[in-house]
């Protein structure tokens, strides 16, 4: 199917700080019916984040070495990581052939109860079956969420609408701070309470609820009237052998996962394990301040929630800033930046965190550069699929990925077990981790090769073809 001659948008047309005037109280409904979910998605990822190490602890043997317990933790993030690429795979395409709101309520309700129910893992086992599930769940819904918003928002609109669907993803890690900081206060006052599996079961309530209103969400018109007219023509809704069959789709698709491989690769290998340095650095202040030893747990869950509230912070102002200057500035220009200072600030955070006031100034500005790449992944996929194909495209992108994204923990876990041999002080094997982080930093590099094969989007309409 041929595309569609259609006038390109002008900047001046765009509705910048004005674009929710532009949308019916359906498509105002539809977005925030598809930011919550994305919200809610990342309050659960941020949960994972926050009690993995706990439970890793808890549920692997007495005695394990700490190496190896961080090692672990890098290993039930790589299944998360399979599961959400496994997932990204298949809701995509179902999203374009059966519809993305459906589609989206049965993701949703599957991270959410496989959340819940990780809080009830009795052996390290069940504890990554879980978290695959999830993974599966949460894999589908970005690709969905983009698509939903995409079709059916207005052309003037939509950039800002899916910039801030995803800058908004920031409060769901910021609540899951909060949660966190609650659970580490309530540890210290009832010591020996299981804190990481309240989070766990707090973190997936408010998808349950979300999946309920999800239903009651409209398919878009556009797709609707799309989907009969090819089923009568004959043409393909959520076909990889199209996506890949053709030469327009095929490079934009291959050159797009790229693209997303260095910026996920990039958070779920390195950015998401600020915690360990953290921990590190707050384990040494507390002890030299004789902290009683029955309230440590409390206080270093307490740390982690505050480190993922000043990292996710800087990261909405990241994600928004990415927005308005992919509107001023064109797409590709902004990524390349970004991947830049993402790089830069990661090196930076993870070789030179050593105080605890630094915990402030060093995180904002490396959640503000990593989280600002996946703003211009929600408004850049979508405008480079056409609709039989969009959901699909972007899932594939953005989670195909992530089946090379998986090795990012697992690199970082067997790096650091080698550089950590022949360290025999905490000081030397944290060390290693940090070396370990910089190196598997410079994956954020890889978006310089990916945006030249790519076609500079802004201000055009979403192909139709």
């Amino acid at each position: 199917m041929e595309a569609k001659l259609q006038t390109p948008l002008t900047p001046s047309s765009s509705a910048s700080g004005h674009w929710w005037k532009l949308l019916d109280g359906a498509q105002k409904y539809v977005f925030v019916m598809a930011s919550l979910a994305w919200l809610f998605d990342c309050l659960g990822q941020q949960v994972f984040v926050i009690a993995r190490g706990p439970a890793i602890l808890e549920l692997m043997p007495r005695g394990t070495p700490p190496e190896k317990l961080q090692a672990w933790g890098a290993y039930a993030m790589t299944i998360f990581v399979i599961g959400w690429a496994s997932g990204g795979l298949i809701f995509g395409a179902i999203g374009d052939r059966i519809g993305r709101a459906r589609s989206l309520a049965v993701t949703i309700l599957l991270y959410g109860l496989c959340t819940g129910l990780s809080g009830f893992s009795t052996s390290i086992t069940d504890f990554c079956v879980y978290r695959f599930i999830t993974g599966l769940g949460v894999g589908g819904v970005f690709g969905l969420a983009v698509a939903l918003c995409a079709d059916s928002l207005p052309d003037k609109a939509r950039p800002h609408a899916l910039g801030l669907l995803q800058a908004l993803s920031a409060f769901g890690n910021i609540a899951g701070g909060l949660i966190a900081i609650f659970l580490g206060y309530r540890l210290i006052h009832h010591p020996g309470a299981s804190g990481w599996r309240s989070l766990f079961v707090l973190g997936a309530l408010p998808a349950l609820v979300c999946v309920f209103l999800q239903f009651r969400m409209k398919e878009p018109e556009k797709w609707v009237k799309a989907r009969a007219q090819g089923k009568i023509d004959g043409v393909r809704f959520g076909s990889y052998a199209s996506l890949f069959g053709e030469a327009r789709w095929r490079k934009p698709a291959l050159f797009g996962m790229l693209l997303c491989v260095a910026g996920v690769v990039g958070l779920w290998g390195i950015g998401n394990f600020s915690p360990t340095v953290v921990n590190f650095v707050i384990g040494k202040s507390l002890a030299a301040a004789h902290t009683p030893g029955v309230e440590l747990p409390g206080r270093m869950l307490m740390w982690v929630g505050l480190t993922m509230i000043v990292q996710n912070t800087g990261a909405f102002f990241g994600m928004m800033t990415f927005t308005r200057f992919a509107h001023e500035y064109g797409r590709k220009k902004v990524f390349a930046s970004a991947a830049v200072c993402a790089f830069l600030s990661t090196v930076i955070s993870f070789k030179f965190l050593t105080e605890p006031w630094q915990i402030f100034v060093f995180l904002p500005i490396m959640g503000f550069f990593q989280l600002a790449l996946f703003a211009g992944f929600a408004i850049y996929l979508p405008e480079l699929f056409p609709l039989r194909l969009r959901s699909t495209g972007v899932g594939f992108c953005y989670n195909v990925g992530r089946f090379v994204a998986a090795s990012g923990p697992m690199t970082l876990g067997v790096l650091q077990l080698h550089l950590a041999m022949n360290a025999h002080s905490p000081e030397a094997k944290m060390n290693a981790f940090r070396s370990a982080a910089c190196w598997v930093s410079l994956i954020y590099l890889l978006a310089l090769f990916a945006l030249p094969f790519l076609p500079e989007t802004k201000g055009q309409p979403l192909p139709e073809g």
